[in-house]
């Protein structure tokens, strides 16, 4: 197979990381770690005591799209909704250390900040409990989300709808957010949650794993050969312009407008923790596309900062030169 990016030619896009510019929308997520050690179940029930170590607290959902792009020494501008509770100041006040503009996060009195929150022991999640409000995004909210993307539509490369289902995503938000992307000519990159995908119809980039794209075909796709078919179809019956679908082990998989299909291997040696790894893909694929990339260019830095990101534990984020040494 030819050779799809160099490392010389990486290092050009990554080189061109600091001037490019994302905007990314969707469900801002904090991430709440509870680490521990387990050596004794309960008398109580069998399930395991985790005796507590520590704890963090970590950009997720949205957020870590947003994060991953920050890591690589790109620049993100992002929009959605926290409460005005303990979390949601320290998600401002996280924004605020990696000196992101906060003016598109909506402040909600009677929505609490979205978080979930693993326990881990030993390296493995033991459970994992979320705090949410899934209602949908109210009116005067998504026009205040769509004048702030009016404001910076000059100065951004790429638009990326991060979309883990807890309401703020929907048909009107996109429509309007389509509206000015079109008259821009920005594209629109949209890692999905929902049922089905015609909620993304006509989308320049879909990046689901291979359940969520199975689920959206309504079988399932085990075989190469049932991929294949299965990535024309959606790519076909949705008006994608590109899908990645992610495959786990077995990497991922790039299908273009033009008839392109291209296979590209993982290359994770160890894998700790999936956790946001979802986030990682996209977040490095609109940074390259927005830097000069090509999608297929793109699709190898993503998955090349996917397989550094599932070899840490917790939501994790890739360096530059983390990216530089696995090409």
């Amino acid at each position: 197979m030819k050779k799809i990016l160099s490392r010389k030619r990486a290092v050009e896009i990554i080189d061109r990381f600091p001037s490019a510019r994302v905007f990314v929308v969707g469900d801002i997520i904090v991430d709440h770690f509870i680490w521990g050690k387990v050596s004794r179940i309960s008398p109580e029930a069998p399930v395991p005591v985790v005796r507590v170590t520590s704890e963090s607290l970590l950009l997720g959902g949205a957020a870590n799209v947003l994060n991953n792009i920050y890591s690589l020494g790109g620049a993100a501008f992002i929009a959605g909704v926290a409460g005005r509770d303990e979390m949601g100041g320290w998600l401002r006040k996280r924004l605020e250390e990696i000196k992101v503009d906060a003016g598109g996060i909506i402040i909600k009195e009677n929505r609490p900040t979205s978080i979930k929150t693993r326990v881990i022991a030993h390296n493995q999640q033991v459970v994992r409990f979320d705090r949410e409000n899934r209602d949908p995004l109210l009116q005067k909210d998504r026009r205040s989300i769509i004048r702030y993307l009016q404001s910076l539509r000059h100065d951004i490369g790429v638009i990326v709808i991060s979309d883990y289902n807890k309401g703020m995503v929907n048909a009107e938000l996109l429509e309007e957010i389509t509206a000015v992307a079109k008259q821009e000519g920005i594209p629109i990159f949209v890692d999905p949650k929902q049922n089905g995908f015609s909620l993304y119809r006509g989308c320049d980039l879909i990046t689901p794993n291979l359940a969520e794209a199975s689920q959206a075909l309504g079988e399932e796709m085990q075989s190469h050969d049932e991929l294949v078919k299965g990535g024309l179809r959606l790519t076909g019956d949705y008006g994608f312009a590109s899908l990645l679908i992610t495959r786990g082990e077995e990497g991922m998989t790039l299908f273009e407008k033009n008839g392109d299909i291209t296979d590209i291997p993982a290359v994770a040696k160890e894998v700790y923790d999936v956790t946001g790894a979802g986030d990682t893909v996209i977040g490095t694929f609109a940074l390259a596309v927005a830097a000069g990339a090509s999608s297929k260019e793109a699709a190898v830095l993503a998955n090349r900062s996917a397989g550094v990101a599932v070899g840490k534990v917790g939501t994790a984020t890739v360096k530059p030169e983390e990216l530089l040494s696995v090409l």
